[in-house]
């Protein structure tokens, strides 16, 4: 029996000092391997969830499979890890979800989705922009990012290890 679970990993150039290196984990929503996404969501820093729109069952399992996430992954300080919502095959879709635009914010608003994006892997629609949008979401969330420019009166360890001549660019990511 092989476990249907692919991975990839992408980096991302954010800005000029931050590099973002992520691990993509596919477990293709299979429910029979359910009891071993804890060992797939490990360390994870944020997630997607995708649904086929020409499937409507498949937009049915997508509440199942936030609860899952919620209740097995959270962030250092207990909230959970940012997720979008991706509705996959848009270019096959009879009708564009953003007729119900409404609907769909309302949904994720009530399931805690960080927002939601018609995509097609196919035609490489929304893909790196949900990414993008995922990725700030993540970063909002890091703990160790600098302070803001605001504060620049204040010290953080990026910025001491700076003042040493360490000039590497920050580094962001995990399993999303």
């Amino acid at each position: 029996m092989q476990i249907g679970v692919d991975f990839a990993l992408k980096v991302v150039e954010w800005d000029p000092q931050t590099i973002v290196r992520l691990q993509l984990w596919d477990i293709a929503g299979q429910e029979r391997f359910g009891n071993m996404t804890r060992v797939y969501y490990k360390e994870a820093v944020g997630a997607i969830v995708v649904f086929d729109v020409t499937r409507p069952p498949t937009f049915e399992a997508v509440s199942k499979w936030k609860t899952d996430v919620d209740k097995k992954v959270r962030l250092p300080n207990d909230d959970p890890i940012p997720v979008v919502l991706l509705a996959n095959k848009c270019d096959l879709a009879k009708e564009p979800l953003t007729n119900e635009k409404h609907m769909m914010d309302k949904y994720c608003a009530q399931h805690g989705f960080a927002g939601w994006f018609e995509a097609s892997a196919k035609e490489n629609i929304n893909v790196e922009a949900s990414v993008r949008f995922l990725i700030s979401k993540i970063l909002e969330c890091d703990t160790r990012r600098p302070v803001p420019a605001d504060d620049a009166d204040r010290i953080t360890l990026s910025d001491a290890a700076t003042s040493q001549g360490k000039n590497k660019p920050k580094s962001a990511g995990g399993c999303c």
